[in-house]
């Protein structure tokens, strides 16, 4: 412990990073990955649609847009306006590897938050320890995004420095010393310096990262009613807060619900039931006085695990409405301060 919070203190002054000088942000995790033979010549993520009875295999929900594919602009475009109409910020967006499909959608994903006013970061999945050695797969892949996106207008960045969010798979791939110096030789070899938003609600994560947030907060509210999620909310928004520190970015995480009941995952599932938008509406006020620097939402549009407020034909506006409610009352907020 001692050790790693020594290194953070080094990687702390090399970022510049303050709570206080932290931009409110309400950022959704955003899936850029599926296809379809339209656009891609081929289905990829969706199975076994059905446009006459609206419905896909592996997908809780219909989305209103129907089995899209990602990489077409006129579906991205309309993200990022309805997006911004409803107040989010940003994207955090699922990134897996040079040159994939994923990376492959990021450029006119970026063109069109530029376009909008929207900030765009990914969500660093996996160090791919089955190609090699994980850290330096981990600093190889970090440093393409810095080199290739990072200095793009619409990346998100504070005081001047791109942000990376790590996902959970990979914090455990490299473990915590293992992003420890991640970190420090993307920091030697791009001299701008990054900040990195680990996956991991914890003082010893906090040591480390820049900031922390957790992706799913499903395992603590399946089964509950509205009433017993904002209960829980209330306890435990300001308690991650605190974990985060005066000198940390500290996140809070909301969902509209969760559904993975049909990818086939071994029973019993974390279910959380939408209750007809009132999980969303319990969370959101609870989130907003818990004082974090940011909002994350899960998700945009993880239409699998059924915890997208894209507009469905079940559930249609309903939560992006509850979004403009209450996003613009968190952005208007002076930025979290800093403790001595």
């Amino acid at each position: 412990m001692r050790k790693i919070l020594g290194v953070a203190l080094t990687v702390l002054a090399l970022a510049g990073n303050g709570a206080a000088e932290t931009p409110r942000q309400v950022l959704a995790f955003y899936y850029g990955w599926y296809g379809n033979p339209t656009t891609s010549r081929r289905w990829i993520h969706w199975e076994n649609v059905d446009p006459k009875q609206k419905q896909i295999g592996n997908s809780t929900h219909w989305p209103e847009l129907g089995a899209y594919d990602s990489h077409d602009p006129r579906v991205v475009d309309q993200h990022c306006r309805w997006a911004k109409e409803a107040g989010i910020t940003g994207f955090i967006v699922t990134w897996w590897g040079q040159k994939d499909f994923h990376d492959k959608g990021l450029p006119a994903l970026l063109a069109a938050a530029q376009k909008t006013g929207l900030n765009i970061t990914v969500y660093f999945e996996t160090a791919h320890p089955d190609r090699g050695e994980a850290r330096a797969n981990a600093v190889r892949d970090v440093l393409y995004l810095l080199e290739k996106y990072g200095q793009h207008p619409a990346w998100l960045k504070v005081n001047g420095k791109p942000v990376v969010f790590v996902y959970g798979r990979a914090v455990k791939e490299l473990g915590l010393n293992g992003w420890q110096s991640v970190i420090a030789e993307v920091h030697r070899q791009y001299p701008p310096g990054a900040l990195f938003i680990g996956d991991k609600i914890s003082r010893e994560a906090a040591a480390v990262f820049d900031g922390v947030h957790t992706y799913n907060i499903t395992g603590a509210i399946a089964g509950k009613s509205a009433a017993e999620i904002r209960a829980w909310a209330r306890k435990k928004f300001p308690q991650q807060v605190a974990t985060a520190g005066a000198h940390r970015i500290a996140c809070v995480t909301i969902i509209p619900g969760y559904d993975d009941s049909k990818l086939g995952r071994p029973a019993p599932r974390p279910i959380t039931a939408r209750h007809n938008g009132d999980t969303y509406r319990a969370l959101w006020p609870e989130a907003v006085a818990a004082n974090p620097d940011w909002i994350l939402i899960t998700s945009w549009n993880e239409w699998h695990e059924g915890s997208e407020i894209e507009p469905s034909a079940e559930n249609g506006m309903r939560e992006l409405r509850i979004t403009a409610e209450f996003a613009p009352q968190f952005l208007a907020q002076k930025p979290r301060p800093a403790k001595p």
